[in-house]
């Protein structure tokens, strides 16, 4: 899609032909036959193709936006935005903000959510994806205006020059959510995302108090970030690692920050922790993967009253539940040194014929490891692959509430 094409999406014979592309309720496996069938409507080649692209987009964009049948993407832009939940918990901070500047703006996703807290200023240099937000901010109504700036933030001072410009005192916030692709590759290092986090960090001297805010990939290296003089919060939604972001200035509270959501539960390296050791009890805790990144095992440790299997793995134990949406709770049955043929004969004597394979500081590779078994029967169970006290071993169990 090109700006001409989403131009004509918006007039009313684009209205017209988005309305008949939802008709024939499309499927991305029929892509071709549905736009057959707009074409025999009538509908010109390029108009159809784009209506029907923007239906699947907004069909797959439910699971992100309340809104999203109102709202334009691009494949690529749809992929890489946080999900609404995610960037209304993170604009809690910006309440205060006199105004907020969302520096790479992208579709609109997070400017939308920006807008709930104060008048945004929007900025792009794509011309595309700076009426998509447009589009995008006004199928959703926020309370705040935004404004929109087309202009490339490569180039240095231009964002704070001109009628855009932050006025002091004005308690003016920024958001960055830098370019994290080239082309069609994935970039890793901080240091090529477009902008580098390095001239994103430097805009903090000309706003009051350095608020500032840099969404970045949860698979950041640690080293690359492990001196910024910020917070890092990992987030998580439904049990599924989402965001990393660093939080600047006025809007840094702690070090290592983990947070669930849907639950809206965080926690922190301010809190105490445990470092305590033990072979495996009844329980055995997985913890979100929030709490990994964060580095915050031994706060929830802490938390939980449980202790860790082995001082360098990341699993938990203790001997009764509790309920937390930190980690998942399993029941252990038993717990070995790793042996093939020990383990065969356990499940075989229990008619074990299926099992989910963890593994968790174990160089063993499930696939493999569940041909070997060769198992037949009708119960289940679940094998943790880890280490208890620097051996490898197999934890045998299930959820809990399961076999006993």
């Amino acid at each position: 899609m090109d700006s001409q094409l989403l131009i004509r999406l918006t007039s009313p014979e684009g209205r017209e032909a988005l309305r008949r592309a939802q008709a024939i309720n499309p499927r991305e496996e029929n892509f071709l036959a549905n736009l057959t069938a707009l074409e025999r409507q009538g509908l010109e080649r390029e108009l159809a193709r784009g209506a029907l692209e923007t239906v699947l987009l907004r069909i797959r964009a439910e699971k992100k936006f309340s809104r999203a049948g109102g709202m334009f993407f691009t494949r690529d832009a749809l992929e890489q935005s946080s999900a609404e939940a995610v960037s209304r918990r993170r604009v809690a901070r910006f309440r205060g903000a006199a105004q907020i500047a969302d520096l790479g703006c992208g579709i609109g996703g997070d400017t939308i959510a920006l807008a709930g807290s104060a008048p945004v200023v929007a900025v792009d240099r794509e011309e595309l994806r700076l009426r998509m937000a447009r589009e995008n901010v006004n199928a959703n109504a926020p309370a705040y205006p935004v404004k929109y700036l087309q202009t490339d933030l490569l180039r240095p001072g231009l964002f704070f020059a001109g009628p855009h410009a932050a006025k002091a005192p004005a308690r003016i916030a920024l958001f960055c959510d830098p370019s994290r692709r080239e082309e069609d590759r994935r970039i890793f290092s901080v240091r090529r995302y477009s902008p580098p986090l390095d001239l994103v960090t430097a805009w903090r001297a000309a706003v009051m108090d350095e608020a500032l805010c840099v969404k970045i990939s949860p698979g950041v290296r640690w080293e690359e970030i492990e001196r910024e003089p910020c917070e890092v919060e990992f987030i998580s939604w439904q049990g599924e690692l989402k965001e990393a972001v660093l939080w600047y200035g006025a809007f840094q509270s702690a070090r290592r920050r983990a947070t669930i959501l849907p639950a809206g539960e965080t926690m922190t390296d301010s809190e105490p922790g445990s470092a305590a050791v033990s072979s495996p009890c009844r329980i055995l805790y997985e913890p979100d993967p929030s709490i990994l990144r964060a580095g915050l095992v031994r706060q929830l440790a802490a938390r939980l009253g449980a202790a860790r299997i082995d001082p360098d793995i990341a699993y938990l134990t203790a001997d009764t539940v509790m309920p937390t949406p930190w980690a998942q709770a399993y029941a252990i049955e038993e717990a070995m040194p790793f042996g093939l043929k020990r383990l065969r004969e356990w499940l075989r004597a229990r008619s074990v014929g299926r099992v989910v394979i963890k593994k968790r500081g174990s160089p063993l590779e499930p696939e493999e490891l569940e041909k070997q078994l060769r198992l037949r029967g009708e119960e289940s169970r679940i094998l943790f692959l880890t280490q208890v006290g620097g051996k490898h071993s197999v934890l045998i169990g299930g959820p809990v509430g399961g076999p006993d």
